[in-house]
């Protein structure tokens, strides 16, 4: 294996058990504040590339829609790709946010609605 892999390895197996820990042994300690700091840049390290990936692809998607579906639906690809959690904050780590890595426009529901007209 590489070390990159080993490293990604390591960070998920570490976010996993700190997600995993019963709340009494989870009381907000420093030790632990800095153990979720670290945990939420190391996450962040990885999450984020793909992410960004994710994000230029829906961009690019979004180029080829412009033409064929109109504006409206290009904006609606885009912000579907790009939207959503860019970091992982420690209250994700502890499961207080919800991590999104897709995302719609604000006020709008991510899940389909019908229209009536």
């Amino acid at each position: 294996m590489s070390m990159m892999s080993r490293v990604a390895q390591g960070i998920v197996i570490a976010a996993l058990g700190a997600a995993l820990l019963p709340p009494s042994a989870a009381a907000d300690s420093t030790s632990q504040e800095v153990l979720y700091g670290v945990g939420s840049v190391t996450s962040t390290l990885v999450y984020a590339p793909v992410k960004a990936s994710f994000c230029i692809l829906g961009a690019v998607t979004s180029g080829f829609t412009l033409p064929f579906g109109g504006p409206r639906t290009a904006e609606k690809v885009a912000t579907t790709a790009c939207g959503g959690t860019w970091a992982i904050t420690p209250d994700a780590l502890r499961g207080k946010d919800p991590v999104r890595f897709v995302g719609g426009s604000s006020g709008e529901p991510s899940r389909g609605r019908a229209v009536s007209k």
